[in-house]
């Protein structure tokens, strides 16, 4: 999410960017600002790009969302009248207002007259009289329709610009929710799907009596700190991530013993890099779960590599399993890794899954933060 200071900076220059526009095409450029003291109409029509630009963020930041948002149309046509109501006023208060003596001197120069002399004691009747300051003002400002239609477009602009973005604004809002809301079901699925299979192996173990029962019950610990307490973020660190399957995988094997033979790398370093939680773990179960059987001889490969900002996990496993329990079948944590890595990483993944006969491949690259 940006700063505050940098949110601050942008609205400023576009602020600034829009009193300048324009100014930019005038057939005098910027420099037809320094009319503003000289030129009632000049004056005015900044004025009227000044008072928008504040219309504009009273209505994105308070009409819309406290009159527009609840339905209050009524209030909120009434509110818009009202404000253009007030700004037409000032602006006519401004445009109406006398001339001082700098404006009044530059008239003389805009018709065609030298000014007038600085020296008190040159004869009035050194240079012609000049036109009347109504006759000044009348000159140099249009009509009071074009006024109108002028504030009245800017208006109409600032209404609709800020409708747009404001709605655009929820929608995107709306979106992030619905997007945040899905993946926290998904993450709940997978939490349970994720204790249940881990129960099973710590199971096994209980049975044979094996002496390795205390150090998985260790490690299942671990795995659930990390499932309860960072998993939870939208993010993680990918060395915590990695360490979390180097346990997992650490669990399966003490479970497992020589039953299996069991291919497992890490190559690269995380320097850094984040990743969703929990991403990965699905396939890597998977392996276990199609891939042993102490009545066969069986192979497991997993191998995931860290390179120039890109994660790729490999998992081969032979299939040695004839009858699947229904909740292995269903395939649910494989699915919703799926759908996952297409709502966080929608361009940013390629996955391939080989389904053979006798063996099963994940080939996934990941780009990663």
């Amino acid at each position: 999410m940006k700063s505050p200071a940098w949110q601050l900076t942008v609205h400023v220059l576009g602020g600034l960017a829009f009193l300048a526009l324009p100014y930019i095409f005038a057939p005098n450029g910027l420099s037809q600002l320094l009319h503003l003291t000289s030129n009632p109409h000049e004056l005015t029509s900044f004025a009227s790009y000044l008072f928008m630009l504040g219309f504009f963020y009273l209505n994105y930041y308070y009409l819309i969302p406290a009159l527009y948002f609840p339905k209050k149309y009524v209030r909120y046509a009434l509110s818009i009248g009202a404000a253009f109501g007030i700004i037409f006023l000032l602006l006519a208060s401004i445009d109406r207002t006398a001339i001082g003596p700098e404006m009044y001197r530059g008239r003389f120069e805009e018709h065609g007259h030298p000014p007038p002399p600085s020296n008190a004691e040159a004869s009035p009747h050194d240079f012609p009289p000049p036109p009347s300051s109504h006759q000044m003002i009348t000159d140099n400002k249009p009509p009071m329709g074009f006024e109108l239609s002028h504030a009245l477009f800017l208006f109409l602009v600032g209404v609709f610009v800020s409708l747009a973005l404001r709605i655009n604004h929820r929608l995107r809002q709306t979106e992030s929710e619905k997007l945040n809301t899905e993946l926290s079901f998904l993450k709940a699925q997978i939490n349970p799907h994720f204790l249940f299979n881990t129960l099973n192996s710590i199971y096994s173990l209980a049975i044979e009596q094996s002496p390795h029962t205390a150090d998985a019950v260790v490690k299942l610990s671990s795995l659930m700190r990390y499932v309860m307490r960072e998993a939870a973020t939208d993010w993680v660190a990918l060395e915590h991530e990695l360490g979390y399957i180097s346990n997992y995988v650490a669990l399966q094997k003490l479970r497992l013993g020589d039953t299996v033979e069991l291919d497992f790398g890490i190559e690269g370093k995380p320097n850094g890099h984040k990743i969703a939680p929990l991403i990965l773990i699905s396939f890597i179960e998977n392996a276990f779960k199609y891939g042993v059987n102490p009545q066969e001889k069986s192979l497991i490969q997993l191998r995931i590599s860290v390179k120039e900002g890109v994660l790729t996990l490999t998992t081969f496993n032979k299939k040695v399993r004839v009858f699947y329990d229904e909740e292995a079948a269903s395939g649910i944590g494989i699915e919703n890794t799926r759908t996952r890595l297409e709502l966080l990483y929608p361009d940013d993944y390629e996955l391939k899954i080989g389904d053979s006969v006798d063996s099963f491949t994940v080939d996934l690259q990941l780009r990663i933060a």
